[in-house]
């Protein structure tokens, strides 16, 4: 398994520590929508602040394309995080983002202060990994601590590029706790370990559908991914969302599991509408009768029966994508059916962030699930088995 130094194999005191986090939230008029990330920031931060370090913490918001825009500003970040800390979180406000008031602020901080720099992403050097913004971060603090999952998957400056001029360079709370679940639960699963996949694509599964055929006992596909193994088996699909260049590849997956001896699951039946909204007419249909002028939306109600069977005695079950369009309240009871079988079972279940997360936590599940991810690409690439610049990034123990 992943063995990284975290913040726990460090001493702090008196040291300057740059933590990337991801604050990366949804903003409206400068309010912002859902503060998940910030909360989840919040156990990093006061370990650090507890052992007397002083705190500069960075991130990004949204994709400012390596210019100031003032409607992506941290600044609103600052004010909601020194109310959650109950201690002022000053904000260095540097178009530069390392400039002269982030220098002046570190340069008068005491030990436990912390403060926070502007988006990481009006430097245009940060996703491209350049050098000189690099140098710049690193020159503020003596120790670096990543605890972005969410771009754990990109090498950017903030999160890579920094780690080569810092030489202590560790992982955060949540960054340990994503690589020990995710890591785990794929590479070192206690059985029987059942994956569900869901979402529009299976383009954009290909990779981790293949390795996981490698590790589970039954994989789960529903979704809009799922009417491409239906045309592959040779059923009629309508209007459903299809990917021609595809169906090889779902023939390969559906023998490959066969010859494993993996369980494969696909919808038996369907709810089928007539157009993409909620309040077009549906009805349920059987395995191969989508009629053409119909679409699938969700999977039907035998199908929620088997999938919850399916999972009921799993000891691992990882989820990643919706089972249907879960925005149209008709086409969410599959969503919300494996959702509450998830919440009742006897095992660990890991929701992979994005769509499924959000699902999770719009149906009220989310406190009965044993982690759910804060980043949906990582934990996509963490299940396709690849390494993340950002967590090969950190110092091994």
């Amino acid at each position: 398994m992943l063995n990284k130094k975290t913040v726990d194999d460090i001493n702090v005191k008196g040291k300057k520590v740059l933590v990337r986090c991801d604050f990366n939230v949804p903003l409206q008029d400068g309010k912002i929508t859902d503060e998940n990330r910030l909360v989840a920031a919040l156990p990093t931060i006061k370990k650090l602040v507890k052992d007397g370090g002083k705190i500069i913490l960075c991130s990004h918001l949204g994709k400012p394309k390596g210019e100031p825009k003032p409607e992506l500003s941290l600044a609103p970040v600052a004010a909601r995080l020194t109310e959650l800390l109950g201690q002022e979180v000053k904000f260095a406000k540097d178009d530069e983002v390392v400039g002269p008031n982030a220098k002046a602020a570190v340069a008068a901080m005491k030990d436990g202060d912390i403060i926070l720099l502007e988006n990481t992403r009006y430097r245009a050097e940060e996703t491209k990994n350049i050098d000189t913004f690099s140098q710049d971060l690193a020159s503020l603090c003596d120790v670096f601590v990543n605890d972005a999952f969410g771009t754990a998957h990109r090498a950017h400056c903030s999160n890579v590029g920094v780690t080569k001029y810092v030489k202590t360079a560790v992982v955060g709370y949540l960054m340990q706790k994503e690589i020990e679940f995710l890591g785990n639960a794929v590479n070192n699963p206690k059985r029987p370990f059942v994956a569900i996949l869901g979402g529009s694509k299976v383009s954009s599964k290909i990779s981790v559908i293949n390795n996981l055929l490698d590790k589970v006992d039954t994989l789960i596909i529903g979704g809009g991914m799922a009417y491409t193994f239906m045309k592959a088996s040779g059923e009629e699909v309508g209007n459903s969302l299809l990917e021609e260049d595809y169906l090889d590849y779902a023939k390969e997956m559906m023998a490959k599991a066969k010859e494993k001896g993996v369980n494969l699951l696909i919808p038996v039946d369907t709810v089928v509408g007539k157009e993409f909204s909620n309040d077009t007419e549906f009805k349920t249909v059987g395995r191969g009768q989508i009629e053409p002028g119909w679409e699938g939306l969700d999977i039907g109600e035998k199908t929620c029966k088997i999938y919850a069977d399916a999972v009921k005695d799993a000891k691992t079950v990882v989820w990643n994508g919706p089972m249907g369009v879960f925005e149209f309240p008709n086409f969410a009871k599959g969503t919300n059916a494996v959702a509450k079988a998830l919440s009742e079972i006897d095992g660990t279940t890991i929701i992979g962030g994005g769509d499924s997360a959000a699902a999770v936590n719009i149906l009220g599940y989310g406190d009965k699930m044993t982690h759910i991810s804060t980043g949906g690409g990582a934990s996509l690439e963490f299940l396709e088995g690849k390494e993340l610049p950002g967590v090969a990034a950190a110092n091994d123990k």
